[in-house]
């Protein structure tokens, strides 16, 4: 069985997602026979390469809010990663364009290495004090992950490197209907939107495996926290 997951390195759904749906998988009984791809989607596509500020100072500016409210908002969602286990900064992390991260993982993916390099990426721009949008932390990234230097750097060089292959992942989001992130996908019968709790995703695991023959996408779960094309994150109000 095959789970894709379309999912940005800027969305703090998708970092807690990603460990939500790995803990469901861990206790699936066929776990051994799930193959999990991750996929492309870019929640702030018209940011130049370049172009970063605080993620507290962007909050502030997208809903309107005060600073101090804004980073209200961002310890709401450190409480739910913290939860998970997971470490989550409230101050000093970078927003900004992902295209190039998505770009990495895509030779990462070629190379047997996508899940190393999401996984240290996603802790470097949640957890630690490094900038996922500057080309010399993710060099670091993509040689921590396993991937030759010289190769990676190569990509870093070249806009058109592995381009079409995210453009391509971004196109087949928007044909399933995938308009918010994370989006997993199983075995293209069944679609689970936002960081749904841990034993949503074990339930998808055992429907999808048991119905196989179906052929039909149907979504499955209901609403989660998740973040939009727009660069909106939600928040849980509880």
């Amino acid at each position: 069985m095959r789970v894709e997951i379309w999912s940005d390195i800027a969305c703090p759904w998708c970092y807690i997602g990603k460990a939500r749906f790995e803990k469901a998988l861990a206790e699936f009984a066929h776990r051994d026979e799930v193959e999990v791809v991750h996929r492309s989607f870019e929640l702030d596509p018209g940011r130049a390469k370049g172009e970063t500020e605080q993620v507290v100072d962007m909050l502030a500016s997208k809903y309107g809010r005060t600073r101090e409210e804004a980073a209200g908002m961002e310890a709401n969602v450190a409480a739910n990663a913290q939860a998970e286990g997971l470490g989550y900064r409230t101050e000093g992390r970078d927003h900004g364009n992902t295209f190039d991260i998505h770009r990495l993982l895509h030779l990462a993916k070629a190379r047997g290495r996508q899940d190393e390099l999401l996984t240290l990426a996603y802790r470097a721009n949640f957890a630690e004090e490094r900038s996922v949008f500057d080309d010399d932390v993710l060099l670091a990234l993509a040689v921590e992950a396993g991937l030759d230097g010289d190769e990676a750097r190569a990509v870093l060089a070249d806009p058109e490197a592995y381009a079409e292959e995210v453009r391509a992942d971004e196109r087949e989001a928007a044909e399933l209907g995938a308009n918010a992130v994370p989006f997993f996908v199983l075995d293209r019968r069944y679609g689970i939107s936002g960081g749904q709790p841990s034993e949503v995703f074990g339930q998808a695991l055992e429907q999808a495996w048991k119905d196989r023959p179906a052929t039909e996408l149907t979504t499955v779960g209901g609403d989660a926290a998740a973040c939009d094309t727009d660069g909106a994150c939600e928040v849980p109000k509880s």
